[in-house]
């Protein structure tokens, strides 16, 4: 079992999870969501090779259409 953080909140897994696969348990999609990772921000094809480990703090955050750019967190993580 891994304990991290993801958008502030403590999660476990039951092992180190690729992020991706990760994502795909949150039903997000990876074209449409910004990463950082321990403080620092993923590029989208760094997602594949990326591996959330014990003791990683992760913020995602899910693009929003209208009239302006905006990042939200608006799903549920846990």
């Amino acid at each position: 079992m891994i304990s991290l953080r993801v958008n502030g909140k403590p999660i476990e897994l039951e092992s180190p999870t690729p992020l991706l696969e990760y994502v795909a348990m949150l039903g997000a999609d990876p074209r449409a969501i910004a990463v950082e990772v321990n403080g620092q921000i993923l590029e989208r094809d760094g997602y594949e090779g990326c591996t959330l480990q014990d003791g990683d703090t992760v913020e995602i955050v899910r693009m929003v259409g209208g009239g302006a750019s905006l990042l939200a967190r608006e799903w549920p993580l846990i």
